[in-house]
């Protein structure tokens, strides 16, 4: 996983959200600033996935087959 938490990417996500939502910046910055945020969102749906994957882990190790589990579609 990566150095940077989940939540300081989330962070920076919405940093680049508002950016982008204010109109201000040339094409160019525009373009930058929402491929960075591509791979942020990227970056955050891969760490959840693994998340996700520990807690399935977890919960079968512990006999929790019996719990019900819902796929996140944030």
């Amino acid at each position: 996983m990566s150095d940077v938490s989940f939540e300081k990417k989330i962070k920076n996500l919405e940093e680049i959200v508002e950016k982008l939502e204010s109109g201000d910046m040339d094409i160019e910055e525009t373009l930058t600033l929402f491929q960075d945020g591509m791979k942020l969102g990227k970056d955050c749906r891969r760490m959840l996935d693994e998340i996700e994957d520990k807690v399935n882990k977890v919960l079968s190790a512990e006999g929790g087959d019996d719990v019900e589990t819902e796929q996140f579609n944030g």
